[in-house]
């Protein structure tokens, strides 16, 4: 089967009723010398994972990395299939002889939620029904997953609704991203009571008073990693945790123009840079940064941001140009700040690729 229209956009737009403005496709509004480079990036970094890609499918023996890697593959503008061959197949395989009797599909008692979320998202991808089994008992386990009664959690609780690594019980807004990406993608219900639970935890990680009930929330706007949390410091917004709230918000259902959604754009508007990761340490994050704001903005529907001196910019120009620049000679990206694996050429290249597959897209 080629590639699968229900791409991340139509699981948005789908499971969240978005009232956003019509999709305006990228070759309209976007420099097609630039669009052009942007593609031939894309196969560069194609071919590096190829390269690097394990014999039994995998990419480092990892479920997370090995579906980051099949996505970038199966969303990218060539439209790979498993009807291209191995180098599809085989890592589906492995994604597949790592699926476990609880649901979950890892190789390891680690990053559980990471793991079986990636891993089913990459399998909704490739259109293949054969599959709909591990999905559905990958969403079950994500599901069972969330802070809840019970887990002994009233909703009063800062962690109620929340989705941790699978691990323990300390939930974090990247995570549970993961696992709603997932289960939108997936298809689960709207109705699903995972989503006004995830709603709950998403209003307590954003720093906006007037709907988050926490003492410490501020009002930029701006999303943290968790209730009363960042690993850079305080409580402070920054950059990957906001995209991620933004598109966290529309995954629960959550009008485009509802206050909350509204602030969180706010905030990027005011934040606007491709230079870094916005209100982080250094560079940390800097790739997971890249591929949050490409779906953000994409989701969003605009496609020109005005920042907050006035300037206006091209998001898809922007972004496309800045990861042109940071490709490395052998195709591949890498942060040389290596905190959370994007020190890891494989991960770092495929969320590269996943970022560019929006902005041409």
């Amino acid at each position: 089967m080629k590639f699968l229209v229900k791409t991340i956009l139509a699981a948005i737009l789908i499971s969240t009723a978005l009232t956003a403005p019509e999709v305006v496709a990228a070759e309209s509004v976007m420099d097609q010398d630039l669009r052009s480079k942007a593609k031939r990036a894309t196969d560069e970094g194609l071919r590096f994972l190829r390269e690097e890609q394990e014999e039994n499918g995998s990419w480092m023996n990892s479920v997370g990395i090995t579906a980051i890697a099949l996505r970038a593959s199966l969303e990218s503008h060539r439209g790979y299939s498993e009807a291209d061959g191995a180098f599809i197949t085989r890592p589906i395989q492995f994604i597949l002889s790592n699926v476990n009797e609880d649901g979950s599909i890892t190789e390891s008692i680690q990053n559980r939620n990471y793991n079986t979320a990636t891993a089913i998202t990459a399998l909704q991808l490739s259109g293949n029904p054969a599959y709909a089994d591990a999905i559905e008992g990958g969403q079950n386990f994500l599901k069972a997953l969330q802070i809840d009664e019970g887990e002994g959690y009233d909703p009063d609780h800062p962690y109620y609704g929340g989705i941790g690594y699978g691990g323990d019980e300390r939930p974090d807004l990247s995570n549970q991203y993961y696992a709603l990406e997932a289960l939108s993608t997936t298809g689960l219900d709207s109705g699903d009571p995972v989503w006004q639970k995830a709603l709950i935890f998403l209003n307590r990680s954003q720093n906006r008073s007037e709907s988050n009930d926490q003492a410490w929330a501020a009002n930029d706007g701006g999303f943290t990693y968790m209730p009363g949390y960042s690993p850079h410091g305080g409580t402070g917004s920054y950059g990957g945790m906001t995209h991620v709230g933004l598109i966290g918000l529309l995954f629960a259902g959550v009008d485009r123009n509802d206050p909350r959604v509204q602030a969180a754009y706010d905030w990027i508007r005011e934040n606007y840079t491709l230079d870094r990761n916005p209100g982080s340490k250094d560079q940390q994050g800097l790739y997971y940064y890249y591929t949050a704001f490409a779906k953000s903005m994409f989701a969003f529907g605009e496609p020109m941001v005005t920042d907050g001196d006035g300037a206006e910019h091209n998001w898809r120009n922007d972004l496309a140009a800045k990861l042109i620049a940071l490709q490395g000679d052998d195709g591949a990206w890498v942060n040389d700040q290596p905190r959370w694996w994007e020190g890891l050429k494989p991960l770092v290249t495929a969320r590269a690729i996943i970022a560019l597959n929006f902005s041409v897209r």
